[in-house]
């Protein structure tokens, strides 16, 4: 700071402390004004005496940023936004109930029974939360060999401990209400660890398991707590659940793996039989989706015997439409088809007729096969010049005045592809 900079009453201030001073201090204030440095430095000692000391508190943030001194402030228990569970902050949270942490955890502990016994599941829950939050920093704080909040006797100690296996318990009955099972077993976990002798942990832990279908978990856990106390009625209870649950899962498996084999059966018996009849087929990268169609044997799926039947699309490459035949047997043949399909509501120039039309089929060199409308499928796809690509058979029908044309056109785009490549 310079001393033109100072405010009008400190400058008054400043000119009344020069003149009392003596002469030897107004040789070296000159002195001091002829070098920039020094200057600054004798501004700073000018207003070190005309204004008091920064308080010890603000001395502190006196080099600090903004950023530095918000993030100093929020780790005061006053100014904090936001409360990390760790011991510090579960300390000061216990400091605002009254008694010692054992008590504070029983009160909280009584409070969620009483909202537990109304059916009041998420009330009591967050009482049982409180609780857990007082005492398990205490236990947190025995693990380490820290000093704790209170003096505690050994006695209390124990207390303390059942107390906070109560709570864990207790949450995860709460939990097991509300279907938060991965919660409700964590929990018991955590009581368990307090106490692996703990019959309500083993019961809620099947239970939760049991809820989302984890029947080996839930069987373990079972056993578990039988072996504590294999007289207990509702462990026994859940054990015949898991039995009955546990043979649905293996009826319901049983189920799927029949049905995987028997469609693994079927594509074998679907491959067999277009390499007996020649057909040629080819798999792309994304197949179309056709819902229930599909390349299948009927009537039987399972009997070799059958007929193949494949999925077809008759495309009308002169007005851009098209029409998909679900099921089209080898011993069809196109007129067979085409007589339902015809007429078509949007050929309104008549131009669609059994008659009037010429259809074709794209070879495996690229080109194009005129394909007879009263010829069996089988026949067209058998000659080996032809394939099924995705399973389906794509028939291409023109009007017989516009197919020639169409079909240069054709030729013309696929020479022009195999010249590009």
């Amino acid at each position: 700071m310079r001393i033109e900079e100072i405010t009008d009453e400190g400058a008054e201030r400043l000119k009344l402390s020069q003149a009392e001073s003596s002469e030897p201090q107004l040789r070296e204030a000159r002195e001091s004004a002829q070098s920039p440095l020094t200057q600054n430095g004798a501004a700073a000692t000018a207003s070190a005496a005309l204004f008091p000391e920064l308080s010890p508190g603000r001395a502190m943030t006196n080099r600090k940023t903004v950023d530095e001194v918000v993030a100093d402030l929020k780790k005061t228990p006053f100014f904090m936004t936001e409360l990390e569970e760790n011991d510090d902050t579960e300390a000061l949270k216990a400091l605002a109930y009254e008694g010692t942490p054992l008590e504070v955890g029983s009160d909280f502990k009584e409070r969620g029974n009483e909202c537990f016994r109304e059916k009041r599941w998420v009330d009591a829950k967050e009482f049982y939360t409180k609780g857990v939050l007082v005492l398990a920093a205490e236990e947190r704080r025995r693990v380490r060999g820290e000093k704790e909040s209170t003096e505690t006797t050994e006695d209390e100690v124990k207390e303390q401990k059942g107390v906070l296996e109560s709570l864990y318990v207790n949450r995860a009955a709460c939990h097991l209400e509300l279907r938060n099972y991965r919660s409700c077993w964590l929990d018991c976990a955590a009581a368990l660890r307090l106490n692996d002798k703990n019959v309500k942990a083993y019961y809620r832990s099947a239970k939760a398991f049991l809820g989302v279908g984890r029947i080996e978990e839930a069987d373990d856990a079972c056993v578990r707590g039988l072996a504590v106390d294999e007289g207990n009625n509702p462990l026994k209870a859940v054990a015949r659940e898991i039995i009955k649950k546990s043979e649905e899962q293996t009826a319901k498996q049983r189920k799927e793996n029949e049905r995987l084999a028997r469609e693994k059966r079927r594509e074998v018996l679907i491959k067999a039989a277009l390499k007996a009849r020649n057909i040629k087929t080819r798999t792309t990268a994304q197949p179309p989706e056709m819902e229930d169609a599909g390349l299948r044997l009927v009537p039987d799926p399972d009997d070799p015997r059958s007929s193949l039947s494949f999925p077809a699309v008759l495309l009308y490459p002169a007005h851009l439409q098209s029409d998909f035949i679900k099921a089209f047997g080898e011993t069809e043949t196109l007129a067979d088809h085409l007589g339902y399909v015809f007429p078509l509501p949007w050929d309104t120039e008549g131009a669609y007729t059994l008659a009037g039309v010429e259809c074709y089929m794209e070879t495996l060199s690229g080109g194009l096969a005129k394909v007879g409308k009263k010829a069996p499928l089988l026949k067209m796809l058998s000659s080996g010049n032809v394939e099924v690509v995705d399973e389906v058979v794509r028939f291409f029908v023109l009007p017989k005045a516009k197919a020639p044309a169409w079909v240069q056109e054709f030729k013309a785009k696929k020479a022009a592809e195999k010249g590009g490549g």
